[in-house]
């Protein structure tokens, strides 16, 4: 267990943490209890039960403490002091959890112990009341071949069940209750089960309630979103319908399907007996679960003010059967709507009043859910796809903001009341009997009739005062809407088409998956869906329904939840902007908030001026950790209150009590606190030689960073990039680019700060600091955001905006202005912005700082001093390159504006930084006429010759610098070298040559290195510069050269000259690839040369010499021809083959011999397939010339010699005969002399016609 410890080199008073403090609920002593009997040990992590409680300490031991009935010995039951769980020696636990009488334990190879009350099967074991000692659970994947067992990370308990999230990200649960999530009826599960219905997600965290639970789930990318279908799969109907009325507009985004679930085809008839059959327990019990419901339900609605309070509330069936599908929420709702008459609003809030005093007197009992639930007996709820309804919100924000009032999206699935719901899921038993012995209706049958069924009983029922034509809604079934009575009529139509048309957004101010920085970091990409009992609204969907499966808690998307807490009857969420959502029983105020209703979440209201960082729920009651002035946590209590400390408490005009602050600043730094029923525990570390207070410091001032970040995306950034016209098209990329850096950037900072709070909760090892463990996330992030803000800033920055763009931000000074920090009224918009966006710069100092005081905390000798050492150097040099870059920027602009006109506006880039000129810096050209004006601009890129209205860029890749010596009479000359020219500098003085030398060898050294002069991540001191090399690699465009024009080689260099490999490109499509050799091809290389008329090309590869092919190579001709052989001086000269075609061609033939300056000379084989016949002799001029032999196909054979092709004098021809003839041959193919054979003897001339055709005759036979 070694490897387990902390090491030597650590912090000092390592053994001043984890102290554990308690207070009791409701009661607010000025110094908490020290926990009874409690040692020494460093505790990590706490947590709470009803009367019981267990300790992890540091090095993975498990303590128990207060009562513990499941013991065996009387001592046991009650220790006076934590006593060690020996089931667990030897193993290393890395979290442990507690539900109300049961706790359960992780170990470190990802094994789950269980332990406590096992009355509902919580700690999965079978037919036992009591485990007295934690019992590892046996978890198994039955899907996975071979079976493999099941890592779990972390462990969730209620009251009744257990949840537990495997390594792969799914979730396993085990127990009683609906709150399982499981598609099943047979209660107690002892066999952990797999929640399918988020099988296929990453589930981050779990939390468990009494009988309800929550999962934080990371959101699916883009890609992955199924899109919505057009029709309910289960009775057809339109799932989003517009409707225009005369007096309103009926917009249906969502459905609720009338039968209240959805079914699987798969699990329709897996559980349609499920829904036949139910017991007759069951249906006790439901009339139990809907108790409060019903209440609201059976009263009836007598005028439209009613109708509309009945659909917000969200406390009756019609708010919330569109939940029980999972239908999208929309923020407005959540509003109170404003009413024009007094009466009518105070009829409204007296409603309310008594709804919210019947639920209050039913918070403190005890569901018995020993028994199976209603939920329980209507397996698989279905939830929806994830899916925006930005559209159809924009449309609704259109409408209201043309008629001028805020309009509050009312909701309404039809008067289906609850009773309709319950009794469709179940029958009388008489009823039961019937259909359990009935097997003609089958599951689609029994789907339609009850459909029919529940609609005809619901328009039975329907008021006549609904804002909807009752006529609309018979058409439309149960699907939800939204409706805009009235005013609507005064909005136009063409406003309407505008506003459902889709807008798209120029960029994305939500980062896209950014690889390394979300797999090490947590993701504030998330959701919450949550599923169980909802009888006080603690599941979020704005009803009190239960829910069988997990269901996507919709008006928290996009809040970036990061950690999720559940009470009895409430639930927090938690998120990266240090705000806290609450919702549930507010019995007590434990939400810490006194908004209505309460079934949806709503922003807990904790403090004014500081952030929430860490939060724990209890029974009723909420406890909320906030970031103070001085670093030091403070600690809120929300909640029950004992009625002699609550007297003098402050109350809100509600009647509830309002947060209290708790005094313990002198316990020391509160990293953790946790919740039971009756008491709740803080963990808190002493701060010895200042490292407590620093690690808080970092963690405090990210989130407040990250909260700055997020005010000046969502209040500036946002509606900039919102407005119609921002400017040119080059500003709007501009823009653009800095918003999308500057999301990015604020992301990583979000990022960041969520997983100081973890850090801050487990062991604090310096060396785990993803600052310090993955620096390059933070460095590149700066360096990019400072980057595109500093381009934006060159090419003019904000001035750049159109006027709407202007005007937008003239109104928002104040707002600016406070965001900025800048407290000179008199400041400028511009330089507001400036400061503004440059404000992340800033922040590398404070790491830089805080890391330097986290240093000083340990030995200098010690490897935690010199990482934290290395990288506040490396923080602080990125602090100063990036305000050198924006200094360079500044004196950029301030160049542009100085030096106007069409030159500055053709080399005005927005990477391009001004680094000196000659203007201010004497500078001439040696040999420079009398009259003439040579200006020198020095760039980061490139060296600009203005002369008059011309100029000339040399770019720094393909520049040589060098000084000229005092033996070649330039005492203060630079001699310039670039690919096409040469000149030389004169400065005024030696200084200034010594300062241009270093000013263009640095340029030259940056542009070769990649635009940027940061040391190495790592080196605390700058690295020392080099003078750029000679050969370099470089691409380079001609521009003066005759022969290479336009053309491009990308390659290696040596003094101005491509030397080495490269490829050289020519805009008609020639491109040379191979070596160089002081700027000509010379070497081996390849050669390409397109033949526009053929539509073919040129190509030979082999040996070049000084800018020409020579030596041996191949060349392909465009007509098909192939040589191979030797070259010289671009001619093929020497050895060589020439092959004419190939054998199905036209007119094949190939060619073996000598070549001279690209002609046939001296000996060779000629063979033309095409005439059967083979020449073998002298070549000149590529004619037959001189002694040669002739050979046919066909046994013709002929020697002499040929002049020009044919044969002429002397010779001797042999047919296939045997016919010999010797004689003189002329060139109109006739013969003189004798016949060898005897037979023929004749003098004169003797024609050779007959033998040719014969030839001829033999060649067309063959051929056919």
């Amino acid at each position: 267990m070694d490897s387990k410890k902390r090491s030597s080199t650590e912090a000092e008073g390592s053994k001043e943490r984890g102290l554990v403090h308690i207070w009791q609920a409701g009661s607010f002593p000025i110094t908490p209890e020290r926990l009874p009997g409690w040692g020494g040990k460093t505790v990590l992590q706490a947590a709470l039960g009803v009367k019981h409680g267990v300790l992890l300490t540091e090095d993975g031991e498990v303590y128990s403490f207060g009562t513990l009935p499941w013991r065996s010995g009387p001592v046991e039951i009650c220790p006076s002091s934590p006593i060690l769980e020996n089931a667990l020696v030897g193993q290393y636990v890395i979290t442990v959890a507690t539900g109300s009488f049961h706790s359960g334990a992780v170990t470190d190879n990802g094994v789950a112990y269980m332990w406590g009350e096992n009355s509902a099967g919580q700690c999965a074991v079978a037919n036992q009341q009591y485990v007295p000692e934690p019992n590892p659970v046996s978890i198994a994947d039955s899907e996975a071949s071979p079976l493999l067992a099941v890592r779990i990370l972390q462990l969730a308990c209620g009251e009744e069940h257990t949840l537990a999230l495997s390594i792969s990200r799914e979730i396993w649960a085990w127990g009683t209750g609906c709150q399982l999530g499981l598609i099943t009826t047979a209660f107690p599960v002892t066999k952990p089960q797999k929640v399918e219905h988020l099988a296929g997600r990453v589930v981050l965290q779990v939390a468990c309630g009494a009988f309800h639970s929550l999962a934080l789930v990371q959101c699916l990318p883009s890609q992955d979103l199924k899109p919505v279908p057009e029709r309910c799969n289960q009775c057809s109907q339109l799932l989003i319908t517009m409707t225009d009325k005369e007096d309103h507009v009926i917009i249906s985004d969502s459905h609720c399907c009338p039968l209240g679930v959805t079914l699987t085809e798969s699990q329709a008839e897996n559980h349609a007996s499920t829904a036949l059959s139910p017991s007759t327990e069951t249906l006790d019990r439901q009339e139990e679960v809907f108790e409060n419901t019903l209440v609201a339900n059976d009263q009836s609605v007598a005028t439209e003010l009613n109708a509309v309070s009945a659909q917000i509330t969200s406390s009756d069936a019609m708010s919330s059967q569109q939940n029980v599908m999972g239908t999208t929420e929309i923020s407005s709702a959540r509003n109170i709507p404003s009413y024009p008459d007094t009466q009518a609003v105070n009829e409204y809030l007296r409603k309310l009043s008594d709804h919210s005093v019947r639920e209050d007197s039913e918070h403190g009992e005890k569901p018995m859910p020993s028994q199976p639930l209603l939920e329980e007996a209507i397996p698989n709820l279905h939830s929806p796809p994830t899916t925006s309804t930005s559209a159809l919100n924009s449309l609704v924000v259109s409408c209201a903001s043309a008629v001028g009032v805020r309009v509050a999206a009312t909701y309404e699935a039809g008067a289906l009341s609850l009773k309709k719901v319950m009794n469709f899921y179940s029958t009388t038993p008489c009823e039961t009997g019937a259909q359990a012995g009935s097997s003609a209706i089958g599951p689609e049958g029994l789907k339609d009739s009850r459909e029919e069924q529940v609609k005809q009983e619901s328009m039975q029922g329907k008021k006549s005062s609904s804002l909807v034509d009752i006529r609309e809604e018979e058409t439309e079934g149960g699907s939800r809407r939204l409706s805009l009575p009235g005013l609507l009529s005064q909005v136009s139509p063409r406003l309407l088409r505008k506003a459902a048309r889709v807008k798209t957004r120029t960029v994305v101010l939500t980062p896209t998956y950014s690889g390394e920085a979300d797999a090490l970091l947590p993701s504030l990409r998330t959701e919450v869906w949550t599923w169980g009992k909802g009888k006080e609204g603690q599941l979020g969907h704005g009803d009190v329904l239960p829910r069988l499966q997990p269901l996507c808690v919709k008006c928290l998307d996009g809040k970036e939840v990061i950690h999720l807490e559940a009470g009895g009857y409430h639930s927090l969420a938690l998120t990266a902007k240090s705000q806290v959502y609450s919702w549930g029983s507010n019995t007590f105020g434990q939400l810490g908030h006194s908004d209505f209703p309460t079934t949806v979440p709503r922003l807990a209201k904790i403090s004014s001026e500081n952030g929430v960082w860490s939060i724990a729920a209890g029974r009723d009651y909420s406890l909320f950790l906030v970031d103070t002035e001085d670093f030091q946590p403070g600690l809120y209590y929300s909640g029950r209150q004992d009625p002699t400390e609550g007297d003098n408490l402050p109350e809100n005009h509600s009647g509830s009590k309002t947060p209290v602050l708790l005094s313990c600043s002198k316990l020391g730094y509160i990293s953790r606190v946790t919740a039971g029923k009756d008491s709740y525990l803080a963990l808190v570390d002493k701060n010895i030689m200042g490292y407590i207070a620093s690690l808080h410091e970092l963690a405090t001032t990210e989130r407040r960073f990250y909260s700055k970040l997020s005010d000046i995306k969502s209040q500036i950034l946002r509606p900039l990039l919102s407005l119609e016209n921002l400017g040119t098209t080059t500003t709007v990329q501009l823009l653009q680019e800095v918003a999308s850096r500057f999301s990015k950037l604020c992301y990583l900072i979000g990022q960041h700060g969520a997983s100081l709070s973890s850090f801050l909760h487990g062991v604090k090892e310096a060396r785990s600091l993803v600052i310090l463990k993955h620096s390059s996330l933070f460095l590149d992030s700066y360096t990019e955001y400072c980057t595109s803000i500093t381009n934006f800033l060159v090419m003019g920055g904000f001035q750049l905006l159109a006027k709407p763009a202007i005007d937008f931000l003239n109104k928002n000074q104040e707002l600016l202005q406070d965001l900025s920090e800048v407290n000179d009224e008199n400041t400028q918009l511009m330089e507001i912005l400036n400061t503004l966006f440059f404000l992340p710069i800033r922040r590398l100092h404070n790491y830089a700082k805080v890391l330097l005081k986290l240093a000083t905390c340990f030995e200098v000798a010690s490897p935690e001093y010199q990482k934290l050492q290395d990288s506040s150097s490396c923080y602080e040099c990125l602090a100063l390159h990036l305000g050198r870059k924006r200094k360079e920027a500044e004196y950029t602009l301030g160049f542009w504006k100085t030096f106007p006109g069409k030159m500055t506006d053709s080399l005005r880039k927005p990477e391009r930084r001004l680094l000196c000129e000659s203007s201010n810096r004497a500078l001439s050209l040696q040999h420079a006429g009398r009259f003439s004006v040579n200006w020198f601009i020095l760039f980061n890129d490139a060296l600009v010759h203005a002369q008059f209205s011309t100029h000339h860029v040399f770019p720094l890749a393909t520049l040589w610098a060098e000084p000229l010596s005092e033996e070649a009479g330039g005492v203060n000359g630079l001699k310039i070298t670039t690919p096409e020219e040469q000149f030389t500098l004169i400065s005024s003085t030696p200084q200034e040559k010594t300062k241009w030398l270093r000013a263009i060898s640095q340029a030259v050294d940056q542009a070769l290195r990649g635009m940027s002069d940061l040391p190495p991540y790592g080196s605390g001191s700058s690295v020392q510069r080099q003078e750029p090399p000679i050969s370099r690699s470089a691409k380079y465009t001609f521009y003066k050269d005759p022969r290479l024009k336009d053309a491009t080689y990308d390659g290696r260099w040596l003094s101005g000259k491509p030397h080495g490999r490269g490829v050289l490109k020519w805009p008609d499509g020639k491109m040379y690839s191979g070596m160089f050799r002081n700027g000509l091809e010379d070497g081996y290389g390849e050669y390409r040369i397109p033949n526009k008329a053929m539509n073919k090309e040129d190509h030979y590869v082999g040996h070049w010499k000084e800018g020409k092919m020579c030596g041996q190579g191949v060349y392909s001709y465009a007509s098909g021809e192939v040589f191979e052989g030797c070259f010289q001086d671009n001619m093929r000269h020497g050895h060589g083959l020439l092959r004419s075609g190939k054998l199905t061609s036209s007119s094949p033939s190939m060619f073996i011999g000598q070549w001279v300056m690209d002609k046939k000379a001296g000996y060779g084989v000629f063979d033309d397939i095409t005439r059967g016949e083979k020449y073998m002799g002298m070549w000149q001029d590529d004619v037959c010339q001189g002694n040669g032999v002739v050979v046919t196909q066909f046994g013709l054979y002929y020697e002499g010699n040929f002049h020009l092709n044919k044969m002429m004098g002397n010779g001797v021809l042999l047919s296939e005969d045997d016919t010999i003839y010797e004689g003189e041959f002329s060139d109109d193919w006739t013969l003189s002399g004798k016949d060898n054979s005897g037979l023929i003897e004749q003098v004169g001339k003797c024609s050779l016609l007959p033998y040719f055709l014969k030839v001829c005759e033999a060649l067309v036979l063959f051929l056919l």
